[in-house]
């Protein structure tokens, strides 16, 4: 069962997040902290503590507004543990996702806490610590401990599941799988994601899903779009313009990408 730490800084969520917290059954214990000053000194004592104990924390549902001490800012510090516990954000503030997935949260929970959203997050904290219990420090895993293949965590590895990022919809975080998205399109500071099933915008920059999803076979062809180089159906040249099909979306390909691309398609080809 989970020894549980939450974080607001507002007394009534606090109060509320605990309640709901208490009435899972996977939820050993669940203590409260008024601030992310006050989170770190409980977790820092539950460093030395037993590992079976009470005062052992597993995960931290952190809140991301507070006055001094940020929740980011909290979470960043557990990384420089040696086995610091497992994240879950609770925020009113649907913009700080892709920052939270980049600090390799576990979830990222919307305000008003809903009964069945909190429950998921407690499933997935739950499956992990399980999975890859950790030893002798009385914490769970996370950033800095022994890899577990986490939900959204980095580059695949052996039987991970693939990286996914998060997107917003109604209130809602869902996860899209990186291997489900045929092509992005840039949209100033955002990004738009296209799969089959439909599009979905996320606040990050082109430039920095292109270096991150460079291993999963995504490459520029336009300084607007980035594609998934498995997904591309046609390459065209038409006098002297170079594009290509992607499903029923015809892509143009800039010039100073049109060389790379047709030696990546060709060497794609020869397997």
């Amino acid at each position: 069962m989970l020894r549980v730490l939450a974080v607001d800084d507002e007394a009534p969520a606090l109060g509320e997040l605990l309640y709901l917290l208490r009435a899972d059954p996977r939820v050993r214990c669940a203590e409260g902290a008024g601030d992310a000053t006050e989170a770190l000194r409980r977790i820092g004592r539950a460093v030395g503590a037993d590992p079976g104990a009470d005062e052992g924390i597993d995960v931290v549902f952190l809140d991301i507004h507070m006055p001094g001490l940020g929740g980011l800012d909290l979470a960043r510090l557990l990384g420089g543990f040696a086995r610091p516990p497992l994240i879950v954000f609770v925020t009113a503030h649907e913009g700080f996702a892709v920052q939270a997935f980049d600090l390799e949260a576990v979830d990222y929970v919307l305000k008003p806490v809903r009964r069945e959203r909190l429950a998921e997050a407690v499933r997935r904290v739950h499956d992990l610590v399980h999975a890859a219990p950790a030893a002798g420090t009385g914490l769970g895993t996370g950033p800095g401990a022994e890899p577990t293949g986490g939900p959204v965590a980095g580059e695949p590895a052996g039987g991970a599941a693939p990286e996914q990022i998060p997107v917003e919809l109604g209130g809602v975080t869902r996860f899209v799988a990186v291997a489900d998205i045929a092509y992005v399109e840039a949209q100033g500071d955002y990004a738009r994601l296209h799969t089959d099933q439909g599009s979905h915008l996320v606040r990050v920059p082109l430039s920095v899903l292109e270096e991150r999803w460079a291993a999963h076979g995504f490459v520029r062809i336009h300084r607007s779009h980035l594609v998934a180089l498995g997904r591309i159906d046609e390459l065209r040249l038409d006098a002297g313009a170079t594009s290509v099909r992607v499903g029923d979306t015809v892509l143009a390909v800039s010039r100073r990408h049109a060389r790379e691309l047709r030696d990546l398609l060709m060497r794609r080809a020869r397997g």
